[in-house]
């Protein structure tokens, strides 16, 4: 088997191992380093030999055996600093393998990474961390933070990990930490959806895996209507894959999509999801997003759009959670209802946010704001900006496509 299916291998069992130790062991540390010594012994050894038919099965035997080594070791150096030691350490020999379950055991592993000793956005970089294995790299991509400060905060993690025993108890109930659960699956199907990196805009096999998370957490807890408008939400715009990139891979902006392709089924029922989530409220943030997304979906196109009724969402989707990718949307659609001068003036305060200075996009939107303007020079400079910060190459070749049409209309302009 080929390396990259190796690595989907890797990616789609990480978390049932690391859940089969954690129900064993419940040190998250400990079973996260073993499950790491698993993958590196798998990438060592399936290349000469192939996956195994069970691979699974493989990982945990390999795993369990260098958790339970290292137990061992620390037990003993325990003993010989203190000569007593913890209930259950001479016992790691008689211990069997643990049982592989059938189940999916991602949700389990979700729950778990959302600690309540954790901060939301710990709780989030370790999701992202274990369930995706994002590196420090792609998870400050994600955040729209230094690399230093995705890092930081992976260290704090582990350190509020040991300050508590290293233990991660299961909750009581997942309502207890549904809200760490949504946005950490929120941006699950956020970097599957729209690559940080890469030479493809998509990974489907990311953005699947969020959204059937969703719909097992939704199953769960199918009164939280805030599941609901999440799982509507990651339907919606799940729908518009086929049409989000051409033949041969290149990005294509959802006003010139062919709506054709759009997946109606998963449309009908982001809607039926929204329908039913809506009247016993508190209207929340994801279903005001999947309600929008909603208004995209069922316009037959870009012209049709029912683009007040998506001003009139965004406002207040900014009153409930404001960030700056809300602002940026929202200009989007106010340049379509009132003109581009009211959008540019929405999105200039972002200038000087440092939570932008590293993101491409706030100079993607305001290019063709300046460019409607008629200010051709500054529509230049802005998609420059983003091509430089830009780190997919299907949107870097986009914004490229971008600059040399406005360069050729404007003679004068630098190429």
């Amino acid at each position: 088997m080929s390396e990259g299916n190796s690595e989907d291998v890797w990616r789609r069992e990480t978390p049932h191992i690391l859940a089969a130790l954690m129900r064993r062991y419940g040190d998250f540390v400990a079973c996260e380093d073993a499950v790491q010594e698993a993958l590196l012994a798998a990438s060592q050894q399936w290349p000469a030999t192939g996956v195994p038919d069970k691979p699974r099965g493989w990982l945990l035997r390999v795993a369990s055996r260098r958790l339970i080594d290292s137990l061992r070791q620390e037990g003993a150096r325990r003993e010989r600093e203190q000569r007593t030691f913890g209930v259950g350490f001479c016992d790691f020999a008689r211990i069997p393998d643990p049982i592989i379950k059938d189940r999916d055991s991602s949700l389990d592993v979700l729950a778990l990474c959302c600690h309540p000793e954790l901060t939301t956005e710990s709780q989030v970089t370790l999701v992202l961390r274990t369930l995706l294995g994002l590196s420090t790299q792609q998870i400050a991509a994600v955040f729209l933070i230094p690399n230093a400060t995705a890092g930081q905060r992976i260290s704090r993690a582990k350190a509020t990990i040991n300050d508590h025993h290293r233990r991660f108890p299961a909750p009581a109930s997942l309502t207890d930490r549904l809200s760490a659960m949504l946005h950490a699956l929120y941006l699950m199907f956020t970097v599957g959806h729209s690559r940080p990196f890469g030479e493809e805009v998509l990974d489907q096999e990311v953005s699947d895996e969020a959204l059937c998370l969703a719909r097992r957490l939704h199953a769960e807890l199918p009164g939280e209507s805030e599941t609901a408008g999440l799982l509507a939400l990651l339907l919606l715009s799940d729908a518009r894959r086929p049409a989000r990139t051409s033949a041969d891979g290149e990005l294509v902006r959802l006003e010139d999509q062919d709506r054709g392709p759009w997946d109606r089924a998963a449309i009908g029922e982001g809607i039926a999801l929204l329908e039913g989530a809506l009247p016993f409220g508190p209207v929340g943030a994801y279903q005001l997003q999947a309600a929008i997304s909603a208004a995209h979906a069922e316009a037959t196109t870009w012209a049709e759009t029912d683009w007040p009724q998506i001003v009139e969402l965004y406002s207040m989707l900014a009153h409930i959670a404001p960030s700056p990718t809300v602002t940026l949307n929202f200009a989007v659609a106010v340049a379509e209802v009132n003109g581009p001068q009211p959008a540019l003036t929405m999105v200039e305060p972002l200038r000087t946010d440092p939570r932008m200075s590293r993101s491409h996009r706030l100079h993607a939107v305001r290019a063709p704001l300046l460019e409607a303007l008629g200010d051709r020079e500054a529509a230049l400079e802005a998609y420059r900006s983003a091509g430089r910060l830009c780190t997919n190459i299907p949107e870097q070749r986009f914004l490229n496509t971008q600059i040399l049409r406005l360069s050729a209309q404007d003679p004068t302009s630098e190429r």
